[in-house]
């Protein structure tokens, strides 16, 4: 079962943590992007191909510490087509490291529209008589607030390709409260979305414990955290708003079961960043952040 690999590397690397690599030019040293820009035909190949260096580089200081990384969508879709060639690129090479690629798209739609969501992320496209991986993520982030019909055509995929989604239920936004935490009788909207994650993976449960259908539960919010933790025993959780939002390792630690498993925390800006916070050589981002990486780790680890 899919989440069993990210599983087993967090165990295997005793990091139960993961990297969002979420570029924009800002974050890149300036003479990393000078150098693209110089042999590029337009700017927009230029910025893309900065940021694949970037995130190679990366993922070159990581793959041996870290199990797994998560693309935000939008940050190569901004650039283009040629934003969208370096997100491909970018999982591919994770994965040849690897590393486990949650792609970070929060997905959302019915019928033969989710089922192609499905198969450009987790599944494979149909050209003529031959299929092909588009994206080949691991993971898809989805929103599940269209409800099943929406769910239901990952699920079929998530069986068929041995893939898995993580659904927003409780999100690390300062405003998610107007709507998750709202009351449906005397239940909040977000319990109520873990419920369903439950019983949407109910079939696809791996050795584990924990299903093919993983939560997103924000870290900015750490006794609701504990509380779905205890609610949802097989749903796995992705935990983001550590670092840069808010989040630590004391409040991150009740996404975790007795057995120190049930969770990977993102941090995006504060690994792919810590250069600049360091003060460091530029020409050392990728070294900078590693050792933020580390931080991160211990910070976790000593909490469970």
């Amino acid at each position: 079962m899919s989440l069993d690999r990210l599983i087993k590397g967090i165990i295997e690397k005793n990091n139960p943590t993961v990297v969002g690599l979420d570029p924009k030019l800002s974050y890149l040293p300036e003479y990393l992007l000078r150098e693209a820009m110089e042999n590029a035909p337009d700017p927009l190949t230029g910025a893309a191909d900065a940021l694949l260096r970037f995130n190679r580089a990366l993922i070159d200081a990581l793959c041996d510490i870290v199990p797994a990384v998560k693309p935000q969508c939008a940050y190569y879709e901004m650039y283009g087509w040629q934003g969208m060639r370096t997100l491909c690129e970018t999982v591919s090479y994770a994965r040849e490291k690897g590393m486990y690629v949650i792609i970070d798209g929060k997905r959302n739609d019915i019928g033969s529209t989710m089922e192609a969501y499905a198969a450009a992320h987790l599944g494979h496209t149909a050209v003529g008589e031959t299929q092909l991986r588009a994206f080949a993520g691991d993971a898809l982030t989805v929103n599940g607030y269209l409800g099943s019909d929406g769910i239901d055509p990952l699920l079929t995929v998530c069986k068929k390709e041995d893939r898995g989604i993580f659904v927003l239920v409780k999100t690390s936004n300062p405003s998610s409260g107007e709507l998750q935490d709202r009351l449906i009788g005397d239940q909040p909207v977000y319990e109520i979305m873990g419920e369903m994650c439950e019983q949407w993976g109910a079939d696809q449960i791996g050795e584990y414990g924990y299903s093919a259908v993983g939560a997103v539960v924000g870290a900015t919010y750490p006794e609701q955290l504990s509380l779905l933790r205890q609610k949802l025993p097989h749903t796995f959780f992705l935990v983001p708003g550590y670092g840069a939002q808010g989040g630590g390792g004391k409040g991150v630690a009740g996404a975790f079961d007795q057995n120190g498993i049930g969770a990977v925390v993102n941090s995006s800006r504060g690994i792919i960043c810590a250069y600049q916070k360091e003060g460091c050589d530029p020409h050392d981002f990728a070294g900078a952040a590693r050792r933020e990486a580390l931080r991160m780790q211990k910070d976790i680890t000593e909490n469970l």
